[in-house]
C-alpha cells in the first residue's frame, strides 16, 4: 500500500452559503490523498498499472467548476464520488477543501473540511 498526495490545487470558484459568495467567488485550495497498492506500478513502471493522478486532478477541477455548492461538505462528497466513479485501484480517498479568506466578520486565513471514504 501507499499514498498518492496532491497538495494545494488552487481554484477560483463560486461556492458558499451567502449569495455574495456565489456571485463574487473565492479562492479554494484542495488537497487529495489516494491510498492504493503502489507495488504493481512501482515494479512495472507503466501508467496503465497506476492511479493516474493527472486524471484525478482533472476530476477535482471539473467538480470545483461544474456546480455551485452551499457547503464545503457537499463539494468534498461530489469529488469523492466522482473519483471513485472514474478511477480504478483506489482503496481510500481523503479530500481537504479550504476556503481562503472566508466572510466571517474578521481576518481568517481559511476554513476547511476534510472527508474520507
Amino acid at each position: 500500500m501507499g499514498k498518492i498526495i496532491i497538495e494545494d490545487m488552487e481554484f477560483y470558484a463560486f461556492h458558499g452559503h451567502y449569495k455574495e459568495e456565489q456571485i463574487v467567488g473565492n479562492r479554494f485550495l484542495v488537497d487529495l490523498e489516494l491510498v492504493s497498492n503502489l507495488e504493481i506500478p512501482a515494479e512495472s513502471d507503466q501508467l496503465k498499472d497506476a492511479v493516474n493522478y493527472h486524471r484525478a486532478y482533472e476530476i477535482v477541477r471539473k467538480e470545483m467548476r461544474v456546480k455551485k455548492s452551499n457547503l464545503l461538505e457537499n463539494i468534498a462528497k461530489r469529488i469523492i464520488d466522482a473519483l471513485y466513479d472514474e478511477l480504478t485501484g483506489v482503496d481510500k480517498i481523503t479530500v481537504k477543501i479550504r476556503k481562503m479568506n472566508p466572510p466571517m466578520g474578521g481576518p481568517i486565513k481559511s476554513v476547511s473540511v476534510t472527508m474520507s471514504r
